[in-house]
């Protein structure tokens, strides 16, 4: 019997929050990028759709291409880097006891700075709010 090691390969973080809106109004709102800007405004300015699942995203440190891979029966929008699929923000969606939970993971690489990690974990935090708020309210 092979012994696996207790060690993980980088560090992962998961956030949630609760929604007052049916799990398929979250995904919809998730699965269009042209929402990117306003619930990820320090991630994207502008996005414009390049082919198939792949987006353009303006964002600080230039253009980025991403895959926007979306299974809507099974609650997944992921957002991943198009050149390197197992990197970028990795979502569910499902129901909870009166609406939706809404999850976000995200994969850092080994010797990612502890405290970036706790820096983008707040603005996760602030991204899963501001989706709660504009689906909530219809916007």
């Amino acid at each position: 019997m092979t012994r696996m090691s207790s060690t993980t390969p980088g560090r992962a973080e998961t956030r949630t929050i609760s929604v007052a809106a049916p799990p398929a109004r979250v995904v919809e709102y998730l699965a269009d990028p042209r929402h990117f800007p306003e619930w990820a405004p320090g991630f994207a300015s502008a996005v414009d759709h390049d082919h198939d699942d792949i987006w353009r995203v303006q964002t600080e440190g230039g253009p980025q291409r991403v895959a926007v891979r979306v299974a809507a029966d099974h609650g997944v929008v992921d957002v991943v880097s198009a050149d390197a699929p197992h990197l970028g923000l990795f979502t569910r969606v499902v129901p909870n006891l009166t609406g939706a939970e809404l999850i976000f993971s995200l994969f850092f690489p080994d010797g990612t700075d502890p405290a970036a990690v706790d820096a983008q974990m707040v603005v996760v935090g602030e991204e899963l709010r501001a989706v709660r708020d504009r689906v909530e309210s219809g916007r």
